[in-house]
């Protein structure tokens, strides 16, 4: 999506003649339905005055094409200008400028990292030329024009208040401003960015910016599929901005923890963030500075599901080890470990062994193991009684210990389309929280509601055309084939379909034939598919606009409520509240499994209807089919 996007004299016209700000923020409330802050609108204003006196050289065609706040693919990141048109080989090009307004910043001993007054304090924030380069990787990397349609993409960053000091062009940045060049105040700097433009930008083509704008979005690169030249350190994962900046901040803990000084990282990201992505790049670089590190899951569907890509890539011995669940540190010398790399840490449970009746508090023991740990953490993705991971509960062991505690947030959404508006529809949807986001457009997510699990199914399965889309379903049913393989477990009029179960379901995601069964929470929480289908059973149901939950109508046998009785006849209230937490969050995160869109199918009527009815009429058109 673009939100403004004209020709080079279309685009002087309106700067100059028109209040710019107000332009874009007509075409921008048209295409999202949403206003932005102040803040934005003055750097539109101001950011956008200076781009046109760049763009007001006559060697500049008039038809080079401008775009202004072009979505990144499978992010919810917007490059701030783009010029597109052909080279001097006639080859097609895109110039993509990222714009700031700072006038100093501070270095860090970080990589790509420095310091500035953002936001009503210091920060420390990726390098302009970083952010820059950045995009441009994840551009060539997802957007089909430029990975197979021949559009090269050139990448720079203008700081129009900045002086050159020596500090933000300081050789620490070299490595990064050589792939994105840095351009600031005054006119020859000016004049270096339009030389800059012209040299990769000769012609107009109108076609370059329709190509760019309308390039088939690839899935992005499964951090399994990558894993193993991930390990042999090769950068295959691009962190952008608030990734970056907290990947740095974990090397930086991990490398400077020892048992007089231990240290505690807490790092807070919904669906989509890129946590896991950004765990095993800690992961692989810390390893590879000589520390002794491991990486902890409590849902073993990860685990499996990257040591299998590992096969033949290198010896057993070498990666048995490394992925390991949270129950196996109870009898662990304190600080035996530098890094401890803790995922889906909200899942961590007080008791570990099979009956839980093992050990004191496996945050504790993994906090006391480590002289180094990093907790990533989405509390709305606890989806068991048992479940005790929470930023709290860290944050207390972490300075018992005499640790020093950090907390970090990723924002950055790469799953579900790149769409936050989806993520905040479905908290509201699903009354998780409170958003402004009552109404879903088709544009920003693929969202349907069917009206049966079989259509359902087929679409899913139409789109699973390399082993990339899954159904899934609440635990409503009871695992029948377990003891009798030639039954079906989910029986829903002529729909019949078995779980995930009768094999290993740890693997699930990934095996050939998984398209045929249904999945459930513990097979896919902490893993993505490009498309995902969603039975939702009768333990979630809408009544006159009134979202519900039903712990009886889950399955007798079903762990994630096991206790539920027995917490009811102690504190009702508590007890049904605790419940309705778990639903939902399980709901929530079978929905935004899926990169590129959800499919979903209620076994209640008036449940289906209260999801079309906050969907778009084009959407809701889509999803009757």
């Amino acid at each position: 999506m673009i939100v403004y996007e004209a020709d080079k004299k279309q685009f002087l016209s309106d700067n100059n003649d028109r209040d710019i700000e107000d332009v874009i923020l007509a075409k921008y409330l048209s295409a999202t339905g949403r206003k932005v802050p102040a803040a934005e609108m003055r750097s539109w204003r101001d950011s956008l005055g200076y781009m046109s006196k760049v763009l007001s050289d006559s060697e500049i065609p008039d038809d080079v094409g401008v775009a202004v706040e072009l979505h990144i693919p499978q992010s919810s990141k917007r490059i701030d200008i783009s010029l597109t048109g052909r080279g001097h080989d006639n080859a097609k090009n895109v110039v993509i400028v990222e714009l700031k307004q700072w006038d100093k910043v501070k270095s860090t001993m970080k990589d790509a990292l420095v310091s500035t007054y953002l936001g009503g304090g210091h920060r420390e924030v990726v390098h302009p030329s970083y952010q820059a380069w950045s995009y441009a990787s994840l551009m060539e990397g997802f957007n089909e024009a430029v990975y197979s349609g021949g559009i090269a993409v050139q990448a720079c960053a203008y700081l129009h208040n900045y002086e050159r000091d020596g500090v933000i062009d300081s050789d620490h940045y070299a490595d990064y401003i050589a792939k994105a060049p840095l351009f600031l105040r005054g006119e020859t700097e000016r004049g270096l960015l339009r030389t800059f433009i012209k040299q990769h930008i000769k012609f107009g083509d109108p076609k370059v910016l329709y190509e760019l704008a309308n390039g088939r979005i690839r899935p992005s690169k499964a951090l399994s599929d990558s894993l193993a030249a991930l390990l042999k350190g090769n950068a295959e994962f691009i962190l952008i901005d608030d990734q970056k900046e907290v990947y740095e901040h974990i090397l930086a803990a991990g490398r400077s923890a020892s048992s007089a000084s231990p240290k505690v990282v807490i790092v807070e990201g919904g669906p989509g963030t890129g946590k896991t992505v950004l765990a095993i790049n800690a992961l692989v670089t810390l390893m590879g500075a000589g520390l002794n590190c491991k990486y902890v899951s409590k849902n073993a569907a990860p685990r499996r599901v990257y040591e299998t890509k590992l096969v033949g890539t290198m010896k057993r011995t070498h990666y048995a080890n490394l992925f390991t669940g949270s129950g196996g540190f109870i009898d662990t010398p304190a600080d035996q470990f530098d890094v401890l790399i803790v995922d889906e840490a909200h899942r961590l449970n007080e008791k570990s062994g099979l009956y839980g009746n093992l050990g004191e508090n496996q945050v504790k023991e993994l906090i006391a193991a480590a002289k180094c740990t990093v907790f990533f953490i989405d509390e709305d993705q606890r989806v068991t009684l048992s479940d005790i991971g929470t930023k709290k509960t860290i944050r207390e062991f972490g300075v018992g210990k005499g640790a020093e505690v950090s907390e970090h947030e990723l924002a950055s959404q790469f799953r579900c389309s790149g769409s936050d508006g989806y993520i905040a529809w479905l908290d509201n949807t699903l009354d998780v929280r409170k958003t402004a986001n009552k109404t879903l457009t088709i544009a920003e997510f693929d969202f349907q509601v069917f009206g049966t699990p079989g259509e359902l199914h087929e679409s899913i399965a139409a789109k699973n055309t390399a082993g990339t889309a899954r159904v899934v379903a609440g635990y409503c049913w009871p695992w029948t084939s377990k003891k009798d393989p030639r039954s079906f477990d989910i029986v829903i009029g002529d729909y019949r379909k078995r779980w995930n179960l009768d094999v290993d379901g740890s693997l699930w995601i990934i095996a050939p034939n998984s398209i045929n069964e249904v999945g459930c929470i513990h097979t896919c929480q902490g893993l993505e598919v490009d498309y995902i289908g969603v039975i939702i059973g009768p333990d979630l149901i809408v009544r006159n606009g009134h979202v519900q939950t039903v712990p009886a109508a889950r399955d007798r046998f079903d762990k994630t409520l096991r206790g539920y009785k027995t917490r009811f006849k102690k504190n009702p209230e508590s007890a049904a509240a605790e419940a309705d937490l778990i639903i939902k969050n399980t709901y929530r995160t079978l929905m935004t499994r899926g990169m590129k869109g959800c499919y979903v199918y209620c076994s209640d009527e008036e449940t289906a209807n209260y999801f079309r009815e906050r969907l778009s009429p084009g959407a809701l058109a889509a999803a009757s089919p």
